[in-house]
């Protein structure tokens, strides 16, 4: 009986380790050649991509009026969100603050949901392109 067991041990050994190196077997190597001008290109991408004075881009005013007040606006703001980046413009006659730069419409609504609970005046808009002559 106890020779039976270990031809059983034995045998069940054997056929584990050959569906295990068989398993095993599914490896694969993959290289990937490109063009070093698409590397290039994605970082020429990426930088213009990061221009936070973009015109086409979406932005959430949160005040406007005294320089005094909008300055403690921007403080409260920057230490609430450091996510997003504030700036300090003057409009005649009042100065306003500004967060965020957002591509898309999408990503400044869900960026307000965020901004209204501590500055509920807070809106969206596109500033408007400054033309030089």
């Amino acid at each position: 009986m106890k020779l039976l067991k270990t031809k059983h041990t034995l045998l069940l050994s054997i056929i584990t380790f050959c569906i295990t190196s068989i398993c095993n077997a599914q490896e694969g190597v993959i290289s990937i050649n490109q063009d070093e001008e698409i590397t290039r290109l994605l970082e020429l991408k990426k930088e213009i991509n990061t221009n936070e004075d973009a015109n086409d881009r979406y932005k959430i005013q949160i005040f406007s009026g005294r320089r005094g007040a909008a300055e403690t606006e921007q403080t409260d703001f920057n230490n609430e969100y450091v996510q997003w980046t504030s700036k300090l413009v003057y409009e005649t006659p009042n100065y306003k603050v500004w967060v965020g730069s957002f591509k898309s419409r999408l990503e400044a609504d869900r960026a307000l949901l965020k901004v209204k609970n501590k500055f509920p005046n807070a809106f969206i808009f596109k500033p408007k392109i400054k033309k030089e002559l």
